[in-house]
């Protein structure tokens, strides 16, 4: 028992809190634990439930007898976004897995607000920047393949010759370079499962989804389905944060309020409500990750890319 409760303080420790349990970290890294190579390497992306901040939350019943205004057909703003005033708006756009190894939402699992944190939050917020200002005829199949690669630490130049001329599209040459500073090497199964025993579950599976995605990077696959078997987990994310519900309401650090409704991983519906006491805020979705209540269950980064539209009249609040 002991040994279990010292690996899964590392665990924590190498994915959460770097500057805690150090010693305990370095003791374990510095034998023969094939994880080593790993563990060492910061995790690109460390967005997790208590990074949300639940103070002035709103329950989920709030804003169900409202009129939503269409979010993408309000004023674009440069470099991303748009001009909200007073009032309640809605899209459904583009989102992407940021945690392979996970379950997809559920009908069950609440979603809320928390900022893309890491080491590689840059990269991944100029994927996604980019994507939706220059270059939004790129498939979005492609840009969750990148992102898989990135939070699976993967080395870019392993890349398929087609993917590597996506990221040239949406990444400058010193964004690129970065995404070699972190990668490890894939290790073998027998290997990884020796040092991978007496983690938690849910961090097994994590571990060998992101060295399966490793794998498939390093053959240059860039088959969709092949990534996808490994990033997405079947089944339901454990309940374990039955206090959050679907549908609650994040106050954002801006003063407005949102919250998400998850069809998938790739699909988020996103209310926003801007109060009367606001005059006018600016909504940009990058940056921002849809976080969930259950550890099981995936990060979506969300986008200002609308998925879909419709051509309903509306009465804009802001003229």
């Amino acid at each position: 028992m002991r040994k279990i409760l010292m690996i899964t303080t590392l665990l924590i420790s190498a994915f959460f809190s770097e500057a805690q349990f150090n010693g305990i970290k370095d003791k374990l890294l510095g034998g023969s634990n094939p994880l080593g190579s790993i563990l060492k390497k910061p995790s690109p992306i460390t967005t997790k439930f208590e990074d949300v901040n639940m103070n002035g939350s709103l329950p989920e019943t709030f804003g169900n007898d409202k009129t939503y205004i269409p979010l993408y057909k309000m004023k674009a703003v440069q470099g991303g976004g748009f001009m909200l005033c007073p009032g309640f708006y809605e899209m459904t756009n583009m989102s992407y897995c940021l945690k392979a190894g996970t379950h997809g939402p559920s009908q069950g699992d609440g979603y809320m607000f928390a900022p893309t944190k890491g080491k590689m939050e840059d990269v991944v917020n100029a994927i996604l920047k980019n994507h939706a200002s220059i270059h939004p005829e790129i498939e979005q199949h492609d840009v969750q393949l990148i992102l898989w690669a990135i939070i699976a630490r993967a080395k870019f130049e392993n890349l398929s010759t087609r993917l590597k001329a996506v990221v040239a599209l949406l990444l400058s040459p010193k964004q690129i370079i970065e995404l070699n500073g972190g990668f490890v090497e894939t290790i073998g199964n027998e290997a990884l499962n020796k040092g991978i025993i007496d983690l938690p579950p849910a961090a097994q599976k994590i571990m060998e989804a992101e060295n399966n995605i490793r794998g498939l990077v390093e053959r240059g696959s860039d088959n969709y389905q092949e990534f996808e078997k490994y990033a997405v987990l079947a089944g339901m994310a454990t309940v374990d944060r039955s206090d959050i519900h679907r549908g609650m309401w994040s106050l954002h650090p801006d003063g407005y309020y949102v919250r998400y409704f998850p069809a998938g991983y790739s699909k988020t519906k996103v209310q926003i409500y801007v109060p009367e006491k606001l005059n006018q805020v600016i909504y940009n979705a990058v940056g921002t990750i849809a976080c969930p209540a259950n550890t099981g269950a995936q990060r979506l980064a969300q986008t200002n890319m609308p998925l879909e539209k419709n051509d309903q009249s509306f009465t804009n609040p802001c003229l």
